[in-house]
């Protein structure tokens, strides 16, 4: 079990508000298509800084846009003191 919460990558949202398609993302961020999915996906488990920018400057966003934090729910005695 995740005792310190988790970090949600909000991408798919952000593009389907942008109205932007993943292709126009990919030219405009400078990225994969498939690093895109894996984004939307939250199957990212080691976030890039520069990566990070780049999507926040396509898709005119800040970070906290972007990324959540999620935490976990605390049981009594549970998660970090």
């Amino acid at each position: 079990m995740n005792r310190y919460g988790k970090i949600k990558i909000n991408l798919a949202a952000l593009i389907e508000e942008s109205g932007l398609s993943k292709n126009k993302l990919s030219h405009l961020a400078e990225m994969e298509r498939t690093q895109i999915n894996r984004y939307c996906k939250n199957e990212v488990t080691r976030l890039d800084t520069d990566v990070l920018a780049r999507l926040c400057t396509a898709l005119d966003c800040r970070i906290g846009d972007l990324l959540e934090f999620i935490p976990v729910e605390k049981e009594d005695g549970d998660g970090p003191e």
